[in-house]
């Protein structure tokens, strides 16, 4: 069985999120907020287990536009400057199936860490 396949990427309220349908008929709204902390960039994610960034401050952070990368993924632009996280389409897939589960983990981080958004 392959993989999930996106159909349609729209940006949505000026920016503000990023609406992904997938030919399973599956679709995610995912904030730019949301994308902008979990953004699958070394700044974010690190070059390896351990390494990752917290992120924080980006509650407005809005999407500037998107660029396809080859057949794979799409790079994000943020009205930050932040470009340089390449969104593969199983990322953005397990981005909205799991939204709730990394959302929240992200929020008791910053609690933990004693930042807000």
């Amino acid at each position: 069985m392959s993989e999930p396949w996106p159909e349609e990427l729209r940006l949505v309220s000026g920016g503000g999120a990023l609406h992904v349908r997938f030919d399973t008929g599956e679709a995610h709204a995912l904030s730019a907020e949301y994308l902008r902390v979990e953004s699958p960039s070394a700044e974010v994610k690190g070059h390896g287990p351990g390494q990752e960034q917290l992120v924080w401050g980006k509650r407005n952070v809005k999407i500037r536009r998107l660029e396809p990368v080859g057949s794979y993924a799409v790079r994000v632009v943020f009205d930050d400057g932040h470009s340089t996280g390449l969104f593969t389409w199983p990322y953005l897939l397990k981005l909205g199936r799991e939204r709730e589960t990394i959302w929240q983990a992200y929020l008791d981080k910053l609690t933990s860490a004693g930042f807000s958004r």
